[in-house]
């Protein structure tokens, strides 16, 4: 069994840092504060016994505790501490993050859920225009309002923790158990670290959902770049968060090395930019000057959370609070409690909490979709795969568009934040070709990781029927699913389109508007009228090597095609980069 899994007991705390997972267990003690006024000494005696006597201290701070700083929140939730960090003698390493994670055990296991909004999209509507009645008065100049989503819960924090991290494996994730309360937290924001003198933060304002293709992203994430809204919503949480670190730093210290940066998550794009600075001030001392942090609040801060504690009907509680460790020798990192589940295990409850920022322009129904968009984290579960290339090598010309299947695993690569190491692959292909004699299909497998395989197969043996025999999937597929943009080893849709005809050697499918997509393992081209017709990409396909050949030079065009147009062809061709062209006939 995995480590994450053999400390499963109450005080624990695993938080991610780079590659790495920092597992706390067995605390000598722990340190809580459950009014305003234990929230400082709390801290102070925190830090006091990390530095005497060289321990680890890992936990929480709930954004209520922002009361001891004397900003205005809501009274803190029942029975959640306003702060809660165990205090470790040791503190374990893994190298490798992922590991921690598999084979869970057979106990391990949950039911959660239907997550419910605590705020309809009327009541969501009425605190926007709320929001920009403050802002024309001049009381704020942007606001983050935030609200609940609940669930019942039962069973193991911990494997619904697994579960969040494939479906959103982040830098600054961080798990962590008081007994009652268990906290997920796939945080993909930085609040800050220190290391030594040096502190930086990374402000994270901006989002939006991903494209279906590499290029759809790429447009997206320009749009992103270039929206003034976001632009003006990022630079004002910068400015904000210069001016915080700006009490505590050395004079003339603070930079902004990187502005408008996007990253990439499994559902959504998220725009970041980096603050720096140079410090001699103590941890406690730092949270004082940046807690909560900007991002989460909204400009001006003190004013700004008055507005948020009338308009938000209930605490937040952890969310957008912080997640985090301070070690020896000024070492400290804390995430923005964002994308956070509080599993409370005694009322058997989830909440996660999602919001964003509102100004002038905020369009309340974008906003409230947004806010839902960042809640697909908790439903969408993506199942182990890994990336695909299939490539024909032939004795006379070895591997056939080798440089193009390369291009496309690259792209995938990046689509799915993939390390690839280019030149291995081509290393391991060359000492593999050295050892065959005839024609082959070579399958090259990436898992997420960046470890790769490769599986070679005869293509002397078992010719496929000329021609093939096609017909229509008995069901649409649908061509939001990114899945079938990407060649990886998630190829249920293909197999399930198989299974619908079995009276035929291949199945042509077709998407939810009624066009023609691909077949299950190549392309489709269809002869109407003497002229040779593949669907385009949007329809809902793999863009096969072999097909963008053919259409760039011209010897097939794109064009949207339908049942009719297959029942209506001169000739159908089912084409590939292994079988290349293969003559195919419609069965009824």
């Amino acid at each position: 069994m995995n480590g994450f899994f053999q400390h499963a007991m109450p005080d624990a705390a695993f938080i991610r840092e780079g590659s790495r997972g920092l597992r706390f267990a067995s605390p000598t003690r722990v340190v809580t504060a459950t009014q305003t006024d234990e929230v400082i000494p709390a801290l102070r005696a925190i830090e006091t016994a990390v530095n005497q006597h060289r321990l680890h201290a890992a936990g929480f701070i709930a954004y209520e505790a922002a009361a001891a700083y004397g900003l205005a929140v809501h009274a803190p939730l029942p029975d959640l501490p306003l702060l809660w960090f165990g205090l470790y003698e040791n503190v374990e390493t893994t190298e490798d993050w992922a590991s921690e994670f598999a084979d869970p055990p057979p106990s391990a296991s949950y039911s959660v859920g239907p997550w419910q909004p605590a705020i309809d999209r009327t009541t969501y509507e009425t605190v926007v225009g709320r929001v920009k009645d403050y802002l024309a008065r001049g009381h704020t100049y942007q606001v983050n309002h935030t609200f609940p989503l609940l669930a019942t819960f039962d069973g193991e924090p911990r494997a619904f923790f697994v579960d969040l991290m494939a479906a959103q494996p982040t830098e600054y994730a961080a798990f962590i158990d008081t007994g009652r309360f268990a906290l997920c937290s796939a945080s993909p924001e930085l609040f800050f670290r220190l290391d030594g003198e040096r502190l930086i933060a990374k402000p994270m304002k901006g989002t939006a959902a991903r494209g279906r293709t590499l290029a759809e992203d790429e447009a997206r994430i320009a749009g992103l770049r270039q929206s003034e809204k976001n632009r003006a919503e990022n630079l004002m949480i910068v400015d904000m968060l210069r001016n915080d670190l700006g009490r505590v730093a050395q004079v003339g210290s603070v930079t902004v090395p990187q502005l408008f940066k996007v990253e990439r998550y499994p559902t959504l794009l998220q725009m970041t930019s980096t603050v720096t600075a140079r410090t001699n001030a103590s941890v406690v001392e730092i949270l004082a000057s940046l807690f909560p942090c900007a991002s989460i609040t909204g400009a001006p801060k003190a004013r700004t959370m008055q507005i948020i504690r009338e308009l938000e009907s209930q605490p937040r509680g952890v969310y957008t609070g912080a997640i985090g460790f301070i070690g020896p020798e000024r070492q400290a990192r804390f995430n923005v409690a964002i994308r956070t589940v509080l599993i409370d295990r005694e009322r058997r409850q989830a909440t996660y909490g999602v919001g964003g920022g509102l100004v002038w322009d905020s369009d309340a129904g974008s906003e409230y979709r947004e806010c839902l968009l960042k809640a697909r984290v908790l439903t969408e579960r993506r199942p182990a795969f890994r990336l695909l290339e299939t490539l024909l090598w032939e004795p006379e010309n070895g591997y056939f568009l080798l440089a193009a299947h390369l291009a496309r695993l690259a792209d995938t690569a990046v689509y799915f934040n993939t390390p690839l190491d280019r030149a291995a692959i081509e290393a391991r292909l060359i000492e593999l070709a050295s050892t065959l004699s005839e024609a082959s299909k070579i399958r090259l497998l990436v898992k997420l990781d960046g470890a790769f395989a490769v599986e070679v197969a005869s293509l002397t043996q078992g010719a496929l029927p000329q021609p093939a025999r096609v017909g229509l999937a008995r069901m649409p597929v649908d061509s939001s699913t990114i899945w079938l943009y990407h060649k990886t080893t998630r190829r249920e849709m293909y197999g399930a389109a198989r299974a619908s005809r079995p009276d035929c050697d291949e199945v042509v499918l077709w998407n939810e508007r009624g066009e023609l997509t691909e077949a299950s393992t190549a392309n489709v081209a269809l002869d109407l009228d003497g002229e040779w017709f593949t669907p385009p990409a949007t329809s809902g396909l793999l863009a096969g090597t072999f097909r963008n050949g053919l259409l760039a030079t011209g010897q097939i065009r794109e064009r949207i095609l339908t049942p009719a147009d297959l029942h209506a062809a001169r000739h159908i061709a089912l084409i590939n980069s292994v079988r290349k062209w293969r003559a195919a006939v419609l069965v009824s």
